[in-house]
């Protein structure tokens, strides 16, 4: 019997294709519409959050042609998973102008053609850079803005050619020149192999993403002419489409293009990290892999927590935290970022970014060594700033504790949720602000001139003196940045709102915040942690 190759599974895939009911839709009254269109969003925004499960990703795709108008890629942990996922969508009301035209399930997936040593010898002892292009493989990331071509593929067992025939070296060799192809498009095109062989009609699904559509394009064209695929290779139908946010559904129901670029646009469908999505090697093959790249520089699953998941917010399915009309809500004692902000306001407390825009920041506390700790962020932050969302990433050491905090500050709160998930994988991380207390975490950031840097750290010794004797007070710390000293951060820690909100709205504060805009050089930011 021919050797077969040791896999070892990842997340679970579904690829769900929707065609829309034009005619029901133009039928129906304007506010079936609208609530379709608000639980869609809904929906579809707290699976892109990953508010149903501990990891994994989804995305919202258009689809071009007859075969179907919407595609929705979810990977998760479990096939359970999709499943919860499958039939609360069911219960929208967006479902109800929808058929689904076809679907596709399956498991991602690396195989012996990938490295025999992570089989044989285990995945500690393989070169750390092949680890992390394993672990990519198999908890993969959707990129923003990117065009998607998804299509079945199997092995063909003719009488002439059949792949299952073939002794291992010889598909590792054909699958290595399969690779080198692949490797010209390193930095193009980004791709997810999962096995269906057991789940679905054909043995992989294929779905390849891109900026540009004509790379999608030209790399199947030029698999088509390597042996792997002109001889083994069987496809079912190809789709295309381009992804765009939930906040767009209006947009595209009404025909117009999507994504709209406007603001709410793709920063509400979450921020994805690099982290090596590009740059890979390979394309598709017995289990769908090349060999491997130059390295997947972080493998990570965004991952957030929501009070709930059903679209209608029944007590049984967990509360409100999928509810359409719901506020994006912490565990704050049903307190959004929004109250807040205003109470801050209403107070005369600077919140936000200069001009009051909003900011939404990730901050995770570590006990590693600073240096190292640093080195592994700084890597993050070259990926982080590829987005447009990404205002700034930092390493801040503190002033009475022996940890140090992560800071990640993005323009919107889906981007700054889905980048804590690729910082939770930094070493000896051991919390993230928010969840020591019963209320949550206020962080505020300061720049202060060079010459008040000294008088600003003694002013917060004597403020602290003043927070250890209030009610519900946890902890708070003032942490200074390891590239910039004169860049603070303050995580002060509460019980309650109550309690927060009584000490921003003292006259000592005040006083601190009058005295503030003297010492400091910018306009400080406030922003809510829980």
């Amino acid at each position: 019997m021919v050797e077969a190759p040791q896999t070892e599974e990842g997340w679970f895939a579904l690829h769900d294709f929707r065609s829309i009911d034009w005619d029901a839709w133009r039928d129906a009254p304007e506010r079936e519409r609208r609530r379709a269109i608000e639980e869609g969003e809904a929906f579809l925004k707290h699976r892109e959050l990953v508010a149903d499960a501990e990891e994994g990703d989804s995305g919202l795709f258009s689809v071009l042609g007859h075969k179907a108008d919407l595609l929705f890629v979810h990977f998760r942990p479990s096939l359970d998973d999709l499943s919860s996922i499958e039939r609360r969508f069911e219960d929208t009301a967006l479902a109800a102008f929808t058929e689904r035209t076809t679907s596709y399930v399956s498991v991602t997936e690396v195989s012996g053609y990938v490295s025999d040593a992570y089989f044989e010898e285990g995945p500690e002892e393989v070169d750390a850079g092949l680890r992390r292009y394993i672990e990519g493989k198999l908890t993969p990331e959707i990129p923003d803005d990117e065009y998607v071509c998804f299509y079945p593929m199997s092995k063909r067992r003719g009488e002439e050619y059949n792949w299952y025939d073939l002794d291992f070296e010889d598909r590792a060799d054909l699958m290595a020149g399969h690779g080198e192809v692949g490797k010209e498009y390193a930095g193009k095109i980004k791709q997810v192999i999962a096995s269906s062989v057991g789940f679905d009609s054909h043995e992989w699904g294929v779905t390849l993403f891109g900026s540009d559509p004509t790379d999608i394009k030209d790399i199947v064209y030029e698999m088509r002419f390597d042996p792997a695929s002109s001889r083994y290779g069987e496809f079912g139908d190809f789709y295309i489409g381009r992804r765009f946010p939930p906040a767009d559904l209006g947009a595209y129901l009404a025909g117009e293009t999507v994504p709209t670029g406007e603001e709410g646009g793709h920063g509400e469908g979450g921020h994805h990290g690099e982290g090596g999505h590009h740059g890979e090697s390979g394309h598709h093959g017995d289990d769908g892999h090349g060999s491997h790249g130059e390295g997947h520089d972080h493998a990570g699953a965004g991952g957030g927590s929501a009070s709930g998941d059903h679209p209608h917010g029944e007590e049984d399915a967990g509360g409100e935290g999928d509810h359409p009309h719901a506020g994006d809500e912490g565990d704050g004692g049903g307190v959004s970022d929004e109250e807040i902000r205003g109470e801050l306001a209403d107070l005369d407390i600077y919140a936000g970014k200069p001009h009051g825009e909003d900011v939404y920041a990730t901050v995770l506390y570590s006990e590693a060594d600073v240096d190292e700790l640093f080195d592994e962020v700084e890597g993050l932050r070259g990926n982080f700033d590829h987005y447009g969302t990404h205002v700034k990433t930092a390493v801040y050491e503190g002033r009475h504790t022996d940890r140090a905090a992560v800071v990640s500050i993005w323009d919107t709160a889906s981007a700054a949720e889905t980048a804590a998930g690729f910082l939770s994988e930094l070493p000896e991380v051991v919390a993230r602000a928010g969840e020591e207390s019963g209320f949550g975490t206020m962080g505020m950031f300061y720049t202060v001139k060079p010459d008040y840097r000294e008088e600003f750290g003694d002013t917060f010794d004597e403020v602290g003196d003043i927070l250890a004797e209030m009610n519900g007070h946890v902890e708070t710390d003032l942490m200074s940045n390891v590239e910039d000293e004169n860049d603070m951060f303050i995580a002060s820690q509460w019980e309650a709102k109550e309690d927060a909100m009584t000490f921003f709205g003292s006259d000592e504060f005040r006083e601190t915040v009058e005295w503030g805009r003297e010492v400091l050089a910018d306009r400080p930011r406030h922003v809510f942690l829980a």
